[in-house]
């Protein structure tokens, strides 16, 4: 007789994450090298001393990990797969029940608290200090490569900087990447430019202006050139640098 697939559901079950995760698993091969004593110090001053308990910015910090390590951009759909992947609420040490922060609070401290303090930078630069000091990264030789990104802004959406600043001129609201733009060339302006002169861009993005209009691999686009600073000894990436891709 052919036997019949059905759905059973036990009261209970015997379960533990801890033993579904791989040993030779990526993220438990990270895990041991995170500290976030130091980081959690630094943020301590960001948080108010009264109101309800927020959510641990270790967990959030460790999601923004997982985006990162596997390629997942979107923030919606980084909430998704921490809530459905094992080994992925084994590393935001959620359990089973662990409750996954929202997609808002998510973005909000992203943009918010994390980017404020350079807290990623930081935690990549303790990262690679424990490296240092157990002797993967030996620091004597490096190579340094880049690769063209391309940017999360519609190729259409573009204009001259004098026209596009105009248009910026006559809306009281913006986006976030030009608010953040906006305040950058306040902060700048006035202060002495070292280095050479760059050549003004052709065109500006109206949502993500601090992308760069680039004929680099193929037809035009907004685009980023990530940069990486490889330890030639070990193969170690010992710094990244996110750039507007200037090349054309």
């Amino acid at each position: 007789m052919m036997r019949r697939l059905e759905a059973q559901e036990n009261l209970f079950y015997r379960f533990r994450i801890e033993d579904h995760v791989p040993q030779d698993h990526l993220l438990r091969r990270i895990d041991w090298l995170l500290d976030f004593d130091a980081i959690r110090a630094e943020l301590a001053a960001l948080y108010s001393h009264t109101g309800r308990p927020s959510v641990d910015p270790e967990l959030m910090l460790r999601m923004l990990l997982i985006g990162y390590l596997y390629g997942i951009r979107s923030e919606r759909r980084l909430v998704e797969e921490v809530h459905l992947n094992l080994a992925y609420r084994w590393f935001c040490k959620l359990g089973l029940e662990g409750r996954v922060p929202g997609r808002s609070t998510f973005s909000k401290n992203r943009h918010g608290r994390f980017a404020d303090g350079d807290v990623l930078r930081r935690l990549f630069e303790s990262v690679v200090k424990k490296c240092i000091g157990f002797g993967i990264v030996g620091g004597t030789d490096a190579a340094i490569d880049g690769s063209t990104i391309e940017a999360d802004a519609n190729r259409d959406r573009k204009d001259e900087p004098d026209t596009v600043q105009k248009i910026w001129s006559h809306q009281d609201q913006v986006k976030r990447p030009v608010a953040d733009y906006l305040a950058k060339l306040a902060d700048a302006d006035g202060a002495a430019q070292s280095g050479p002169k760059k050549k003004p861009p052709k065109y500006i993005s109206e949502t993500d202006p601090e992308a760069a209009w680039s004929l680099k691999d193929g037809p035009g686009r907004f685009s980023y050139e990530t940069n990486y600073l490889v330890d030639t000894d070990y193969g170690i990436i010992v710094d990244v640098e996110a750039t507007p891709a200037r090349l054309s």
